[in-house]
């Protein structure tokens, strides 16, 4: 039987499988200008931080890069900030990256608002080389909190699974892509990650057993329980607001139902009740409602019920085929797929309104889930044949490839944030 792997922090991938790359596509109506100097250091750094933070600020799409080539600014320069609004900038980031003595490094960046003149405060850090990336993705959440009042999210990370040859990995990996970790290798299927609200463990199903088996797994400590193994099939596991249960389909007494299972194990309490297929249920963030899929109409379709089951209502009347919901932490945005034509496209409602927008040009879409500021949309698709992993805005104007370097790449799982 495969087992967990030891913590995930200190952990390295093949390098095979660690070359992400971000490309960004479309074009946003109004992005913020902004200049982002070379970081003083930064080409003797094992990691180009200015790079880092740039390719942040693009995927959010909240930001436009202005040229900033040729200067190299730290943190205590005092910028000629007429130069940069002739440039059309209206930020400027600066910084610098030192190694120290004891071999680790301090990074430090100042940002300048341009159009009004005026410094905006700075950060620093002191990191291990195998810290840099996150260094510059927390800079970044800096930059972006400040310019925006929102949090940012390109300090948190993604789970998602990979297939090689005859292994299946779950991997953790910062919201780029890169630096991933193996959390659990298999000769078996991994499916369905999901993160606890808490961010420390992940959900997911196992056929190690040679059958679908439900099993929780803290990320720091590689340690994992079962959760569900009950007779039939175990699949689709979700947790509560609040990490108290887990809701999952079991088949336990015939048919794919719906129950609620307590966090630390017991007894399942089953919440639908009907002779269709019932599965993939996810909580909204308040807690109140669980949404799922059914073919209790005729054809997949997602429905909406009170968390101790009752009456559902239907929620998408678009479209013949739809699955895989995913609510946006604000409780605002149904990510979903939609069968359209024979494609698989991923689409974004407003749930006040009942509107629905495709958003992508692909037709093999999957398992979308929110950043957990709600701007941006993380799912898997196929593109010139290659499975690989894509970010959006939530309009489908700025789209980010994470693409892995070989292997099937599937089913990521954006992390909250950590309290």
């Amino acid at each position: 039987m495969a087992g967990a792997s030891a913590a995930v922090a200190g952990m390295h991938m093949p390098s095979a499988l660690a070359q992400f790359r971000v490309e960004v596509s479309g074009v946003g109506l109004t992005q913020v200008p902004i200049a982002i100097a070379t970081f003083r250091g930064d080409e003797q750094a094992p990691q180009k931080i200015a790079a880092i933070v740039r390719a942040d600020l693009e995927r959010s799409g909240q930001f436009r890069s202005v040229d900033a080539s040729g200067s190299s600014l730290d943190e205590t320069s005092s910028p000629d900030l007429s130069l940069w609004r002739q440039r059309a900038a209206d930020s400027l980031v600066t910084g610098s990256v030192t190694r120290l003595a004891d071999g680790r490094y301090d990074v430090r960046c100042g940002l300048w608002d341009v159009v009004r003149g005026q410094g905006l405060g700075g950060r620093s850090y002191q990191v291990s080389s195998a810290d840099l990336r996150q260094a510059a993705h927390r800079i970044a959440d800096f930059v972006y909190e400040k310019l925006t009042g929102e949090k940012g999210v390109f300090a948190t990370h993604l789970a998602y699974v990979t297939k090689a040859g005859q292994r299946y990995n779950l991997w953790v990996a910062d919201s780029d892509g890169e630096n991933a970790q193996s959390a659990l290798s298999s000769p078996e299927p991994i499916i369905s990650p999901s993160w606890s609200p808490n961010g420390a463990q992940l959900a997911y199903v196992s056929f190690e057993s040679r059958k679908p088996v439900i099993y929780a797994h803290d990320v720091a400590s590689g340690k994992r329980r079962l959760l569900a193994n009950f007779r039939g099939s175990n699949s689709a596991p979700a947790w509560s607001p609040d990490g108290k249960q887990v809701v999952a389909t079991l088949s336990r007494d015939g048919g794919s139902q719906i129950y609620a299972i307590d966090a630390g194990g017991g007894e399942p309490r089953r919440l639908t009740q009907s002779s269709s297929i019932d599965t993939e249920p996810v909580f909204s963030p308040d807690g109140k409602s669980i949404y799922f899929v059914s073919d209790r109409g005729g054809s997949p379709q997602i429905y909406r019920m009170s968390p101790t089951g009752g009456n559902p209502a239907r929620v998408t009347f678009t479209g013949s085929y739809n699955i895989s919901p995913a609510i946006s932490p604000d409780g605002r945005w149904l990510a979903y797929v939609s069968r359209v034509g024979g494609a698989f496209k991923l689409h974004v409602m407003e749930l006040a309104s009942g509107t629905a927008t495709p958003i992508t040009e692909t037709s093999a879409d999957e398992s979308p889930s929110f950043a957990p500021n709600s701007r941006l949309i993380v799912y898997a698709t196929q593109q010139q044949g290659k499975e690989s992993l894509m970010t959006t805005t939530l309009d489908g104007k700025i789209k980010t490839r994470l693409s892995g370097a070989s292997g099937d790449i599937r089913e990521p799982d954006w992390r909250p944030f950590q309290r």
